[in-house]
Order: C-alpha cells, then structure tokens, then sequence
C-alpha cells in the first residue's frame, strides 16, 4: 500500500479535483493495485479518473483517463428544448412536404389529361396556395430558412407553368425563351 500511494504521488495535485480514483491491471503488477474514494468537489466533482499502467521497453507508464461530468442544469435545460424544437420543426417539414407533393400529384395528373379545359387549373392554384402559405408560415417561424421557401415556391410555380406551356394555356414572350 505505501508503494502505491509512492506511485499516486504525481497526481495528489488531481486529488482536489477528483471524487473517484482507480487503478486497473492490478494483477500484473501489485504495487499499483489501490482504489480510494477522495471527498474532496471541485471543477471534476462528478468525474471519475482511471489509471492503468503500460509496459513500454522496461519501463513502466502510467495512463490516466478523465471522464465527463455531469451535464450542468443549464445545458441540461437546453438540450430539452432543442429536443422539444427539433419535434416542432420536424412536424412543420413534414406538412410542407406533404403540401409539396399534392401539388405536383395534381399537377402530374393534370398534364397527363388529354383534353383538359384550362378551368381544370383552379383546384391546382388552390393546392399552390396553400403550400404557399405553409411554406411562408415555416420561414417566418425559422424551421425553413428562406431561401429554401423561396427555392420551393419557385419550382412549384415553375412546374405549373410547364404544365400551362404543354397544353397551350400560356405562351412564353419571346424575351424569355431567348434567356
């Protein structure tokens, strides 16, 4: 036991900082065989250092490894909002998705129709409305950044007017079909 706490002897500067204090591979060699609880908190009150020796060309080394402590009440509590936010953003996502793939659903099946009537767009224009306003509603509260709601909206749009292009509801002026 004295060998032991001659071994420790460069870390009784850790002892102030240390609730736990182990040493592994106690078979091999004796003199490094010791565990002690130290009752002394500090920075690492609720960490635990473990301490292993390693034969290296004759000579022996120690290793020691630190653990985390315990989480402090503040991180704790943002880590339970960022949970509770990342479910809302999630759900806000999924709704735009979903709103996203309506549109070009009823936009699919209005381009395959043979001869539709140009009236038939209406219920589409609908469906883009309201994505849009979803769209807008998840960029204004932050689960989208806005260049992404832009980015959406605009090839919902896009998509629309290819679909008014293919059925001859809507001619590009010539300017546009140069750019």
């Amino acid at each position: 036991m004295a060998n032991a706490v001659h071994c420790l002897s460069p870390f009784t500067s850790l002892s102030h900082k240390l609730q736990t204090l182990s040493l592994n591979n106690c078979s091999t060699h004796p003199h490094l065989s010791f565990s002690s609880t130290l009752s002394h908190t500090s920075l690492f009150s609720r960490g635990r250092l473990s301490v292993s020796s390693i034969e290296k060309h004759n000579r022996f080394s120690v290793v020691c490894e630190a653990a985390t402590r315990k989480k402090a009440d503040s991180a704790v509590k943002r880590a339970r909002q960022a949970e509770k936010h990342r479910l809302y953003n999630k759900a806000r996502k999924s709704e735009v998705r979903t709103r996203i793939k309506k549109v070009l659903e009823a936009l699919e099946v209005l381009k395959k129709k043979t001869d539709p009537q140009p009236e038939e767009v209406l219920p589409v224009e609908k469906l883009i409305a309201e994505a849009y306003s979803v769209i807008d509603k998840a960029v204004t509260v932050g689960s989208l950044h806005r260049n992404t709601g832009a980015r959406r909206k605009s090839r919902l749009a896009r998509r629309k007017k290819a679909v008014e292009i293919h059925h001859g509801w809507y001619t590009p002026s010539p300017a546009m079909t140069a750019a």
